[in-house]
């Protein structure tokens, strides 16, 4: 696979975190398996993963899959950008694609590197709308198209941390630094043929992410192509 180089375009310049079972329904499936070892005993503390700069891709770029993948699993969400003294900057469009996975594969205590951090495997909207315009985060509803239809809806304000209490359960334990970006968590679908899972898409596919009744946010739109070897 050719060198994937994130874009100078990007509205984003430090790292990206994402939150694993930030979702009532993933937390759900999950539950069965908190008192396993190692800990025994439900997660306390946000768990995090790092998106690591390799995974970014501007809107409008393709994103490239690798040959031994026959599909990708989309995950629409919005991105925190923070600025100076932990305050919000503004906010962003996010597409964290994976390997198709289970929670009881990914595991919730080891970072999911193997599944998240492929080149290119962060879909970033090329809008970053100031906090000031969107003074609740949470209130909004996130739609995932694929090839124009509609797959999933994503209500943000159904997360089981909402973003005033991860970002003071995030700093208890670390530091967030200016730039840093924190995601407000994914979701499954709750009906169809896909629910319990997040949308899957394959290569040849066009992915859109959009806000409805959020216009700054723009719409993040990236099409899904074979990688080149």
């Amino acid at each position: 696979m050719t060198a994937h180089i994130p874009s100078p375009d990007l509205p984003i310049h430090g790292m990206v975190y994402g939150v694993l079972l930030n979702s009532q329904a993933e937390w759900q499936v999950a539950a069965p398996l908190m008192s396993s070892a190692p800990y025994q005993a439900p997660p306390k503390a946000p768990v995090l993963y790092i998106k690591t700069a390799n995974t970014w891709t501007l809107s409008e770029h393709a994103i490239a899959v690798p040959s031994h993948l026959s599909e990708v699993e989309i995950g629409a969400t919005l991105g925190a950008v923070l600025s100076e003294q932990g305050a919000l900057r503004g906010y962003v469009l996010l597409n964290d694609l994976s390997v198709p996975h289970s929670v009881a594969e990914q595991g919730f205590y080891r970072p999911p590197v193997k599944y998240k951090c492929i080149d290119g495997f962060l879909g970033i909207g090329a809008q970053l709308l100031p906090a000031a315009d969107l003074p609740d985060p949470n209130a909004i509803t996130l739609e995932v198209r694929i090839n124009g239809t509609l797959r999933q809806t994503v209500q943000l304000g159904q997360m089981r941390r909402l973003l005033p209490q991860l970002l003071a359960d995030v700093n208890e334990f670390m530091t967030l630094r200016p730039g840093d970006v924190l995601m407000l968590g994914l979701d499954v679908c709750h009906d169809g043929a896909e629910a319990g899972q997040r949308p899957h898409a394959v290569v040849g596919d066009v992915v859109e992410i959009h806000a409805p009744g959020v216009p700054g946010l723009g719409v993040l739109r990236n099409h899904l192509m074979g990688a080149v070897a």
